[in-house]
């Protein structure tokens, strides 16, 4: 579980754990996390965290939140991330979850970031005669077992990389969120839902492409080999 570490001067105020969804940060009292100083907005900014991943968003706030000394909309909070609201700085701490695969970083060229990765998933894709031998696996995640989407909404779904040296490796989608992107770059997010795939613009000043078009401010269905741009790879997406 990832924590905040709020400090004035150098001196430690406050521990903060992020155990819930959403976390707002501002001078108001019904805010999770209350910086009572005029320099900070009522409802300054928000913290939103699904499964490991956090991200930061500032709600149009007068003096702005920096991180790491630069001012930003939206981030994707790494560990050892130093927020700065006025005078005040909160430091992310993510701790540590113990993994047999290999770590985020050790995947980062292909652009995807902080998703379990198997032996499966840095293969090149199956030929239609293997995929034909292995229908509806159930996938091992740890010590947890799922089971095989039941539904046509729920078809399991994959990401193809298509450019770089790393074009042929796949990725599996069988977390209900997977991130995508380089941080301080462009972050997308990748929703699993019932009714299919939906891809978010997180962070960067451009929002990813989907068919050569930017995608809007809302979640963007994918379709079946719709091809994704994002931080200068190129994807696809398909459903197994």
């Amino acid at each position: 579980m990832a924590k905040l570490i709020l400090s004035l001067d150098g001196m430690v105020l406050r521990e903060f754990k992020l155990d819930r969804e959403k976390v707002k940060l501002g001078r108001k009292p019904h805010n999770e996390l209350q910086i009572d100083n005029l320099a900070v907005s009522g409802e300054h900014a928000l913290i939103t965290t699904i499964q490991n991943d956090s991200f930061l968003e500032d709600l149009e706030s007068t003096n702005g939140t920096l991180v790491n000394g630069q001012p930003v909309h939206k981030h994707f909070l790494q560990d050892g991330d130093v927020i700065e609201i006025g005078k005040y700085k909160i430091k992310y701490l993510r701790e540590a979850v113990a993994s047999k695969g290999p770590s985020p970083e050790d995947f980062e060229k292909t652009m995807v970031i902080r998703s379990p990765v198997s032996a499966k998933a840095a293969a090149p894709a199956p030929t239609p005669a293997a995929a034909a031998e292995a229908t509806q696996p159930t996938t091992p995640i740890g010590d947890t077992v799922l089971e095989p989407p039941k539904g046509a909404g729920e078809r399991a779904g994959a990401i193809r990389v298509a450019s770089g040296s790393n074009a042929g490796k796949t990725l599996d989608l069988v977390k209900n969120v997977t991130s995508l992107g380089k941080p301080g770059m462009q972050v997308a997010i990748i929703t699993r839902r019932p009714a299919g795939y939906f891809i978010t613009h997180v962070e960067g000043p451009s929002r990813p492409l989907v068919n050569g078009q930017q995608i809007g401010l809302q979640a963007h269905e994918l379709k079946d080999h719709d091809i994704i741009e994002l931080a200068g790879t190129k994807m696809e997406f398909f459903y197994k």
